[in-house]
């Protein structure tokens, strides 16, 4: 699933965040938890939102969230927050949008937490397209540093129950990290700490790399980007 969106919202290649006023660190600091992003703040960050004029984005990543449900429920049992890895064919087709995308939809629910995991070193997005600084570092930053926890590195969005874990420093060949122990033990310490919350991993091209077979052996279910 790949949804197609209009001119605010679409550009397969997720790179081109719109400009903004504020640099980066204020921005981290005007948006707490609790203080949620304008119509436009969301559409500048090509977020779904509740308004009709995204309408039929909303209800596409509504009901692939619909899908992902039941479909771990089945596996899994009802009630079980799980991990999924958006995963593209390539690079430029739109797997960055689509991750963040189903997140939003998932902290839609305000019986449900949603936290998006950057995991494309080659090519990180999100923190850039969300407006978030990763001062404190990011998953890579995370991996290879033991003295950083994970509280420093998961970001507020400015969206009701949606959390970021940036990139942080962007690497070449980031399998041995994502195969780690820190990484198996980072994944299970998130989904045990609060039972309703989803992660959905942002993670690189399958087609040139190893990563996202290696992040799949996180994931309970993927999701393939065509587009």
């Amino acid at each position: 699933l790949c949804p197609q969106a209009d001119e605010r919202m679409n550009d397969p290649s997720d790179r081109d965040a719109r400009p903004y006023s504020q640099p980066l660190s204020k921005q981290r600091q005007s948006y707490g938890q609790d203080q949620a992003l304008t119509t436009r703040q969301l559409e500048d960050r090509r977020l779904i939102h509740r308004h009709e004029s995204v309408r039929k984005h909303a209800d596409a990543f509504r009901e692939l969230r619909t899908r992902l449900l039941a479909l771990s429920g089945s596996l899994h049992g009802e009630n079980r927050n799980f991990v999924t890895l958006v995963a593209p064919v390539r690079h430029g087709c739109g797997g960055s949008f689509v991750a963040r995308n189903l997140a939003a939809a998932f902290a839609f629910d305000e019986s449900k937490q949603a936290l998006l995991i950057d995991c494309d070193a080659t090519h990180p997005a999100q923190g850039d397209a969300l407006r978030v600084a990763a001062e404190n570092g990011g998953l890579i930053d995370y991996l290879e540093d033991e003295s950083i926890t994970l509280s420093d590195i998961v970001d507020p969005t400015g969206i009701p129950r949606l959390q970021l874990i940036p990139c942080g420093r962007s690497r070449e060949t980031p399998g041995e990290s994502f195969s780690s122990f820190r990484m198996h033990a980072m994944i299970d310490s998130l989904r045990a700490h609060q039972g309703n919350r989803h992660l959905i991993l942002d993670g690189s091209p399958v087609q040139g790399s190893p990563d996202a077979r290696i992040l799949s052996d996180l994931a309970d279910l993927v999701v393939l980007v065509v587009g």
